[in-house]
């Protein structure tokens, strides 16, 4: 990995500290903590990447939880990665965790020594690739300094000052268009796209179409799979989407379990088949996480425009949102098409 994350472990069993500190400690720098009052100690004093808390720990009050711990790290230690373990899990216990502690990981007892230094080195790593982001968009708000100095003291490098400056400017525009997680265009990238293409209709008239898709029952996965399990469905369902249609759309993810597909010079017929290709596509396939298989349905709501239609953005939106209502209240699993009037 390059570094040595450190981790704190918290729990009022001295033989489980003694046996998750021999676990993890090659790999790791390991700090232990028997009770919720000494591990606030340990971070009010340092910095700790990971803390790994038991969930249920010996208390003088019914505060002193493994939660409400996770609860106190995330608002005085924010960056630091929460892992909660547990060997008496139930729904109520999962929703307190990801609610109040926001918690990055759900560990279930007896701990198998491979799962969990595997965990933690997952952890390790989006700590660094999160450390590794940080530190390029501090080198190019420092590079933009530096050209924009020079600029002002040196005229005569103004032409390859202003093309740096610009080349690092379309990365950093690139990645404000750019979903972090699937790697497709977000909410504000696809707000772009079908705005363009809505300005080229006005010179060349043609039918558009523009798709909604929401995944149904997501929260199931969530809870089922966690929030790891829910972001791997998530990458899936946008290749699965990209996949299907064709050259000339746009797939983009626009929040949460939302996708929205641009389909240019697709009229009602037209994107009626590329909602049930979309639709019957995620349902006939699968994906696998931790040697589980998980399937899911979508919805699929579609607002479209015919090409004697003048249509806006916003006209567009509405309709593809209402569809998907209906589609959803309709029983999911289903797809609906309205027509701008």
């Amino acid at each position: 990995m390059g570094f040595q994350c450190s981790v704190l472990v918290v729990d009022d069993e001295p033989t489980i500290l003694a046996m998750l500190s021999a676990v993890l400690a090659e790999e790791f720098e390991v700090l232990t903590a028997s009770s919720k009052a000494r591990a606030r100690e340990i971070l009010t004093q340092r910095t700790v990447d990971i803390v790994l808390s038991d969930q249920y720990l010996s208390a003088e009050s019914a505060n002193d939880t493994g939660v409400s711990l996770l609860e106190w790290v995330r608002s005085v230690r924010p960056a630091t990665i929460r892992i909660l373990m547990t060997g008496q899990a139930s729904l109520d216990d999962a929703v307190a965790a990801i609610n109040r502690g926001q918690v990055h990981r759900y560990l279930f007892k007896p701990l198998h020594n491979d799962h969990l230094r595997a965990t933690l080195r997952d952890c390790a790593r989006s700590l660094l690739l999160e450390r590794s982001h940080e530190e390029l968009l501090e080198q190019l708000r420092q590079l933009n300094y530096q050209l924009e100095m020079r600029v002002q003291q040196r005229t005569r490098e103004l032409e390859e000052a202003l093309r740096q400056l610009q080349y690092k400017n379309s990365i950093l525009e690139k990645m404000a268009l750019t979903d972090p997680l699937t790697g497709l265009p977000n909410r504000r990238a696809m707000d772009r796209l079908v705005r363009t293409e809505l300005q080229r209709r006005t010179r060349h008239p043609t039918p558009i179409s523009l798709a909604v898709i929401d995944v149904d029952h997501f929260k199931d996965v969530n809870t089922r799979y966690l929030l790891p399990g829910g972001d791997h469905v998530l990458i899936w369902l946008g290749q699965v989407l990209t996949g299907i249609v064709r050259t000339v759309d746009s797939v983009g993810r626009i929040g949460g379990e939302e996708f929205m597909v641009l389909a240019p010079d697709t009229d009602s017929q037209g994107s009626l088949m590329l909602a049930e290709r979309l639709r019957r596509g995620v349902a006939s396939t699968h994906t696998d996480y931790r040697d589980q298989s998980i399937r899911i349905t979508v919805s699929v709501g579609v607002g479209c425009a015919e090409v004697d239609k003048p249509a806006t953005y916003e006209q567009l939106k509405e309709l593809a949102s209402a569809a998907l209502a209906e589609a959803k209240a309709g029983g999911r699993d289903r797809t609906v098409v309205k027509m701008l009037k």
